[in-house]
């Protein structure tokens, strides 16, 4: 826009009316809107006469900081000696930082010869008037009215958080936001399928590294890919040509949220000026169960929680072992390391990582044994033990079946029972309903007496959620139980049994000095035996 000149004390003005309104201010009302700042801003250059020399309007941004694009292109502009004049509604449109605000009334401004006018605060830096000695504190004013905003959202987010609302901005992979509900995530269909196969490659062994690369080469498509049918405006990352990213996997099979739990939190500003976000402790995080549908079981996704640490090799191994990860020092508690085949005898041996940092120091002991032997032995008393779980459990299946009614029937039958019970409940109720409408008792009677009920009503449904939640429980570990009894069998009938088997089956195996091992099964029952 070309300048007008206009004079005013033998001054020239070139007068820019700057314009402010944050997604904070909006919710204000009306007075605070773009529209009506302009408005009021333009009649009040007006009529003092004066011309504007541009108009510069930041929409949705806030004023704790001065990193604006109007804003800046402003201080630009002033830079060039285009401006000597700047004109707001109030000073909290110039902004909320007290520190900041102040740097540019008292030095930036006045070292330009720029004059500011804050026209409601009665602000004008060309004259000497009470309401420039108040703006110091008018400016610590807006800067704690910023704070108590910040606090105010903060504290609404937290108690929509701690209901399992999802308060975020993008969902993760695998969901989207639900149309009839913005606080509440629903499956992508276009999405979900692929969390469920990382997760289900999980359980079979395979490392964050193996899935990216499978990803990539049966070109699944990645998130970029996917939104950049809508989106056009994404840069062309190795993610948007299709190239899994291993942290993105290994973000996924960590995530809970991915077993219908809301885990919120993870992450905060430092403060309300500083948009910056940390990392907070996991004791922080807000956690709310079942609050969406689950794209994998939380029995699954713990499993893989074991094996991900299992699956971690350094880059510079070259054979990658059967039993890498799963051993570790029984007397010192590190791991046990496999090293690379000798070459003077061409075997493998394991060593105490421990041990080896810290040889001089005379801290545990090598446990430098045979590897080879080692998983030998492994996998011959791991079959032992499965024969003889499998062959116990079957003997007390029989016994079971010969003595004691099943479980579920039992949970049922109670059930069944507890619901017959609330309806004559129910039912009884009604007939009191009507011997008060008949005036056969009194308002207080029926009072009295439908409190009474209720309280027993509202008991026997709290028994039947419970009854019903064991229940759940029982079906679950018998899933589970069936789940590695399959796995027993299928790890009893092979004879070389895989690496993928084995972190499936075993928690860790602890070596002994003296060479005894102790097996950890992440089957709980195997380890009795």
């Amino acid at each position: 826009m070309d300048s007008i000149i206009t004079k005013t004390n033998n001054l020239t003005y070139k007068v820019a009316i700057y314009i402010r309104l944050s997604r904070e201010d909006d919710k204000i009302g009306e007075s605070e809107s773009i529209t009506n700042q302009r408005e009021f801003l333009k009649n009040w250059v007006e009529e003092h006469g004066y011309e504007i020399f541009d108009i510069y309007v930041d929409d949705g941004y806030s004023g704790t900081n001065f990193n604006r694009p109007a804003f800046q292109k402003m201080l630009k502009d002033i830079d060039e000696n285009k401006i000597n004049m700047v004109v707001t509604k109030d000073m909290s449109r110039l902004g909320r930082d007290y520190i900041g605000t102040g740097e540019f009334v008292e030095k930036y401004f006045p070292s330009k010869k720029v004059r500011y006018v804050a026209v409601t605060d009665g602000i004008d830096t060309f004259y000497e008037s009470s309401g420039n000695d108040m703006a110091p504190f008018k400016a610590v004013f807006n800067d704690m009215y910023a704070k108590d905003i910040s606090k105010k959202i903060r504290t609404a987010l937290r108690t929509k958080q701690k209901q399992g609302l999802w308060v975020g901005g993008c969902p993760p992979f695998g969901y989207r936001i639900d149309p009839k509900n913005k606080n509440h995530l629903i499956p992508d269909p276009e999405e979900d399928y692929i969390v469920k196969k990382i997760f289900n490659m999980a359980l079979l062994g395979k490392t964050p590294y193996q899935i990216k690369i499978i990803l990539s080469d049966e070109k699944i498509p990645t998130r970029a890919m996917i939104k950049g049918k809508v989106d056009h405006r994404i840069h062309a990352t190795s993610s948007n040509i299709g190239i899994w990213n291993q942290k993105t996997i290994k973000g996924i099979l960590t995530n809970q949220l991915y077993t219908g739990d809301m885990v919120q939190n993870r992450r905060s500003k430092v403060n309300y000026k500083i948009k910056k976000t940390v990392n907070n402790c996991k004791e922080d995080w807000i956690i709310v169960e079942n609050t969406h549908t689950p794209l994998v079981s939380k029995e699954e996704f713990e499993i893989v929680q074991k094996l991900l640490p299992k699956n971690t090799i350094r880059k510079e191994k070259k054979i990658y072992r059967r039993l890498d990860g799963l051993l570790y020092c029984h007397e010192c508690g590190h791991r046990l390391g496999i090293c690379n085949p000798r070459k003077s005898d061409g075997r493998t041996y394991i060593v105490c990582n421990y041990y080896r940092m810290n040889s001089k120091y005379n801290v545990c002991t090598s446990h430098g044994f045979n590897y080879d032997y080692l998983e030998e032995v492994v996998i011959n008393t791991i079959r032992q033990m499965i024969q003889t779980y499998l062959d116990k459990t079957e003997l007390l299946n029989q016994v079971k079946e010969m003595k004691f009614d099943n479980p579920f029937n039992e949970y049922k039958e109670k059930i069944k029972k507890l619901e017959n019970k609330i309806q004559i409940e129910i039912s009884n109720l009604d007939k009191v309903y009507m011997d008060k409408i008949e005036k056969k008792i009194s308002e207080d009677m029926y009072q009295r007496i439908y409190e009474k009920m209720s309280q027993e009503i509202d008991t026997l449904k709290k028994n039947i959620t419970e009854k019903k939640n064991n229940l759940k429980e029982i079906e679950e570990h018998q899933k589970i139980k069936i789940n590695y009894k399959e796995l027993l069998e299928e790890f009893e009938s092979t004879k070389k049994p895989s690496r993928e088997m084995l972190l499936r089956l075993i928690d860790k195996i602890e070596v002994h000095a003296d060479k005894q091992l102790d097996i950890y099964f992440n089957f709980k029952e195997l380890n009795h035996f």
